[in-house]
């Protein structure tokens, strides 16, 4: 079964989480909030994870799929740079100011299978050559009247607090109290992955590596996403681990150059909204778009295992 893109929209309940922290001020963590307009058309404050958060969380399930399974990987992403492919030099010695650009993206996707999927922009030698990622995740943003932020006084514990000197060096010496919030909520998320520009030359229009190499990556991809909402890496996760309440939503996945459809789970209909949106696009090529609805954590699992082992990107 061939599939062109997949598209993820759901609600997650977390509690009891920090990965929305946006820095300090202080002694006191500051919560990461966001103005939207609700679906009654009025402005609302709520808390909000940036889809640079997810990203990050998926990119690293990827990176250790891709170590255990021995895919490509170039020698910064061995060692999860974050300047990635431009941080390898077997990578950079490999071209010049010269080399045609569609050159240098064949030897970028060849190299690496992180940069082929995560997207980077190669700058090198007065280069200019963006890779655009294949996965596209918005914000996870908490539904109006669900999400609540709460914070709670630490101090760190000193056996004798009597008689510790004041230290101003920065050392963090002595009982120093700091106030963490804790954040619970029903998010909305909406998540697009365009699986058919797995290895695909977005200037020549070619493929430079193997089907073999495609459908391994694929696969590769398509657990880092699964794994991504079984485990949510982040901020605060030693003593504020997030609880997964529950996770529901619908995937819908596209055979051919349609879209897969999306519809903000902001909407309190979202899901009527997108099957009736499958219906129409189905209109024009029957069986072009497929929605599998999901209840839970462990019906979503079921659900992504079966795409992951039934299908393949689709060759443009």
């Amino acid at each position: 079964m061939p599939i062109s893109s997949i598209s993820i929209n759901g609600r997650v309940t977390l509690n009891l989480h920090a990965l929305n922290n946006e820095g300090g001020e202080g002694n006191q963590l500051l919560t990461r909030q966001v103005t939207i307009i609700d679906e009654n058309g009025k402005p609302v404050t709520v808390n909000a994870i940036s889809g640079d958060m997810l990203k990050h969380i998926q990119a690293e399930h990827l990176y250790n799929i891709a170590k255990e399974e021995d895919l490509d990987l170039c020698s910064a992403c061995k060692m999860f740079n974050a300047n990635r492919i431009t941080a390898a030099p077997e990578f950079t010695a490999k071209f010049n100011s010269k080399t045609p650009d569609t050159d240098v993206l064949d030897l970028l996707i060849k190299t690496c299978t992180v940069d082929d999927l995560e997207g980077i922009l190669v700058t090198h030698h007065n280069k200019n050559v963006p890779r655009k990622s294949i996965a596209e995740f918005g914000w996870l943003v908490g539904v109006p009247e669900t999400n609540k932020t709460e914070n709670f006084f630490h101090v760190k514990f000193v056996s004798d607090s009597r008689n510790v000197v004041k230290d101003d060096s920065g050392s963090n010496l002595g009982q120093t109290p700091f106030h963490r919030p804790a954040n619970s909520g029903i998010y909305a998320l909406v998540a697009n992955f365009d699986v058919c520009r797995i290895g695909f030359n977005d200037i020549s229009k070619e493929y430079p590596i193997s089907e073999e190499a495609r459908q391994a990556r694929y696969k590769a991809f398509l657990k880092s996403i699964l794994y991504t909402f079984i485990k949510m890496r982040g901020a605060h996760r030693n003593t504020q681990n997030p609880h997964v309440m529950n996770f529901e939503g619908i995937i819908t996945y596209s055979q051919n150059s349609i879209p897969a459809p999306t519809v903000s789970p902001l909407e309190s209909d979202y899901l009527e909204e997108i099957s009736t949106i499958i219906q129409n696009l189905n209109s024009l090529k029957p069986n072009s778009i497929k929605g599998i609805k999901f209840d839970n954590i462990s019906d979503f699992t079921q659900k992504m295992v079966k795409i992951i082992q039934d299908s393949d990107p689709l060759t443009l």
